[in-house]
């Protein structure tokens, strides 16, 4: 744990960030570590989800109650194809014509996920933002990284580094603060393991919009 009052603060640009400030944060995820960062909507917490010391940490840190699944972000479709045992015909068109964007698709689980990530029926929510902070993040890593928000189980969820450095001070590592989100509405989640999407929670992609694409 680190000693330091308040976690490391990594400033980027949201447009161009800085490989080196992300390199940093990478080197902290690989070495079981936490970091704040920003998403298309709000400040989420990354850690390596196939690591159980830091599923460990981020569990404590939040106070998240046993039994949630954590969404997961990838850099881009290959990448989250890594995490998943197999993608439906339905998962590959919601990824079309979804992604970058706040639109989580749960699939089926690869192996090697500590078992705190993964979902009922042995399923992950993954997408591929359009924020390029967080694409570069989970790039560095090689790997898909955890996407809860970045607060305490039951307090809002923040859009400025300096919040999410204020609700954990030394319970994480590093904020990457690329500047304020948007906040709004948080990613939307829908189930495509069958042949029609099931919509497991509303958010930021209009669910009229999903049965549009299904087809």
């Amino acid at each position: 744990m680190p000693s330091d009052p308040a976690p490391r603060v990594l400033v980027v640009d949201r447009d161009a960030p800085d490989p080196g400030a992300l390199r940093i944060a990478a080197r902290i995820l690989n070495a079981g570590g936490v970091v704040a960062y920003p998403t298309d909507t709000l400040y989420g917490l990354a850690a390596d989800p196939r690591d159980p010391a830091a599923i460990d940490r981020l569990v404590d840190a939040k106070r998240r109650p046993a039994g949630l699944a954590l969404p997961l972000i990838a850099s881009d479709r290959a990448q989250a194809e890594r995490a998943a045992a197999g993608l439906t015909p339905l998962a590959r068109r919601l990824m079309d014509a979804f992604w970058p964007g706040p639109l989580a698709i749960v699939v089926a689980a690869a192996g090697g996920l500590d078992p705190r990530v993964v979902g009922a029926g042995g399923t992950i929510a993954v997408r591929v933002p359009a924020d390029p902070v967080a694409r570069a993040l989970a790039y560095l890593l090689h790997y898909p990284i955890t996407a809860t928000s970045a607060n305490r189980s039951g307090s809002p969820a923040p859009a400025t580094a300096a919040a999410a450095s204020d609700e954990f001070g030394a319970d994480i590592d590093a904020v990457i603060d690329a500047g304020p989100t948007p906040g709004g509405s948080p990613s939307t989640i829908v189930d495509a393991r069958g042949t029609a999407p099931r919509l497991v929670r509303e958010g930021a992609v209009a669910w009229d919009r999903v049965l549009q694409s299904r087809a």
